[in-house]
């Protein structure tokens, strides 16, 4: 599976994007059916601590899977995104199984 990554109004240095691409690749565990993920990542300009915007896309044919997360790290943003990101790729699967059983 391909991962995109971008960052915005900064520069992901190269441990954080094989990072993400770890783990968003392990993602593949729970659908077979992937075509690519792209992952955005943003500083937001504030005084708060969790000014880290990171979200997660992908794209399963027929449908996309997006979740958005602020945190005070990316690495906590793609940890949390991937665990929601596992539980909605196994309803999917699911329900496509569903489909085809009925």
């Amino acid at each position: 599976m391909k991962v995109f990554t971008q960052s915005v109004n900064f520069s992901a240095d190269q441990k954080l994007i094989d990072f993400i691409e770890k783990k968003v690749g392990g993602l593949e565990k729970f659908h077979d059916k992937i075509v690519d993920a792209e992952v955005f990542l943003k500083v937001q300009k504030t005084s708060e601590k969790e000014n880290k915007i990171t979200e997660v896309k992908i794209n399963i044919p027929g449908n996309e899977l997006i979740v958005k997360k602020q945190t005070k790290t990316f690495e906590e943003g793609i940890s949390i995104s991937v665990e929601s990101l596992k539980r909605q790729l196994q309803k999917s699967k699911e329900k496509s199984k569903d489909a085809l059983v009925s």
